[in-house]
């Protein structure tokens, strides 16, 4: 039990074990980011620009409610809601990755330091600025 247990503890341990859940808990607060941007911010633009449809509103009733069963209704406009969310949120990512990948690319571009010259090289610079003189 106790090798079972170091084992365990090894593993969890691990690096990318660590990264993961640091990964997926930065996800989900990004995910509650992106959320609101698109149920708080986005949404009531949306539907302004369609006349002030609320598209979680549109049903369709397949049957009618009596009085002891609920009506039977098929709710496209959540469907198309999802949507309309899903490509919000798909257009945020593209953005965000692309302007990742410029400055990815800003770093990459920049130039690098020149290296130290060697000893030899140093005490030849040396021997030039002596000879100069």
């Amino acid at each position: 039990m106790n090798a079972f247990l170091e084992e365990f503890k090894t593993f969890a341990l691990r690096g990318n074990v660590v990264d993961l859940a640091v990964a997926v808990v930065i996800g989900a607060a990004f995910g509650k980011i992106v959320s609101s941007l698109v149920d708080d911010v986005f949404m009531p633009i949306v539907g302004i620009l369609s006349g002030g449809v609320d598209l979680s509103a549109l049903t369709w009733t397949l049957k009618e409610a009596s009085d002891t069963t609920a009506a039977v209704t098929v709710k496209y406009g959540l469907f198309l809601n999802s949507i309309v969310t899903f490509l919000i949120i798909a257009f945020v990512v593209f953005v965000l990755v692309k302007v990742m990948n410029k400055l990815k690319r800003k770093e990459e571009e920049a130039p690098a330091t020149p290296p130290k010259p060697s000893k030899e090289e140093a005490l030849l610079v040396e021997i030039r600025d002596l000879l100069k003189r």
